[in-house]
């Protein structure tokens, strides 16, 4: 989730559904060594309760340090720790879901961040374990909770998958029936109808949704809808969704830069263009975005052209 769930995207999200957000992760050796770039990682955006700034790392006096930097600038309501991270670099030097091969100084990191988080709940996102034969979710879990994390989030596959497969939610399952405190159930929740299905197999508290996000914030609100057993408001028109689009552009280039902004708003106006009939002269044209006047002319030529 990192480059995506920025304070833009967060901001259409938590305005169409009220959801509960948390940052891109950042790291703890960044902010301990007062790196400017990761500061505004954890700016959110205003009235953005509850919300929680993520941190990753697995030095536990550094992490300790970060978790009090992360609640004071960001004002977060919760500090979450990424230990389900599966990118190379993170993971093969110890953090995100390379801490799943040391339950031990897993532990230790939850304990020092709870020490760090000046009384704010401490959550742990994490996986199934580092591969098919080393899964050891409900074990780490255990500990999690016996180190201080007030919630897990389980995401249903090990970190050799990566984001391959299926998501297995029996395992999810298992975590639930083996801690007492809340569990947030993660993977392939894509449709509202997957975000049902998921807390009645798992029996979890809350269901997180990631990739399903992408380009389509409205997700958020169709799964709210049908877990309440309320009726799933349609996707809107084309022209509305590209509206919010821009809208999460314009936001993120007053916060990081109209250049920073308009580099990352290739991918993203590409994902609210996913499915759409018709659309590939428009995506090769968004590859190309480097001001927001590119934004306005390009969304200009899609809602009169596709609609």
């Amino acid at each position: 989730m990192a480059g995506v769930t920025d304070l833009g995207f967060r901001t259409v999200c938590r305005e169409l559904s009220g959801c509960y957000t948390v940052t891109e992760m950042v790291s703890a050796k960044a902010l301990c060594y007062q790196d400017k770039k990761s500061i505004p990682l954890l700016k959110l955006g205003e009235g953005e309760h509850p919300a929680a700034a993520q941190i990753f790392g697995s030095d536990p006096a550094c992490m300790e340090q970060a978790a009090g930097i992360a609640a004071e600038v960001s004002g977060a309501d919760i500090i979450d720790i990424n230990m389900g991270c599966p990118v190379p670099k993170v993971a093969q030097s110890g953090d995100g879901s390379g801490l799943m091969r040391t339950p031990e100084l897993a532990a230790k990191v939850v304990e020092a961040v709870v020490r760090g988080a000046g009384g704010r709940p401490v959550t742990v996102k994490f996986r199934l374990g580092w591969d098919k034969g080393s899964i050891n979710c409900v074990e780490f879990a255990q500990m999690m909770e016996q180190a201080g994390a007030s919630a897990v989030a389980v995401h249903g596959r090990t970190r050799k998958q990566m984001y391959a497969g299926e998501a297995n939610w029996d395992y999810i399952r298992a975590v639930k029936e083996a801690v007492k405190v809340p569990v947030i159930a993660n993977g392939d929740v894509f449709s509202p109808q997957d975000a049902v299905r998921i807390l009645r197999y798992t029996g979890a508290d809350m269901a997180m949704i990631g990739r399903g996000s992408f380009g389509n914030p409205w997700l958020l609100q169709q799964c709210t809808a049908a877990v309440e057993g309320k009726e799933i408001p349609a996707l809107p028109p084309l022209a509305q969704r590209c509206d919010t689009a821009v809208r999460q552009f314009e936001i993120n280039a007053a916060h990081k830069g109209e250049k920073i902004a308009c580099l990352e708003a290739r991918r993203h106006y590409a994902w609210y263009l996913k499915g759409v009939p018709y659309a590939g002269y428009y995506k090769e044209q968004i590859a190309g975005i480097s001001t927001m006047e590119d934004i306005y002319r390009i969304t200009a030529g899609i809602k009169r052209d596709l609609h």
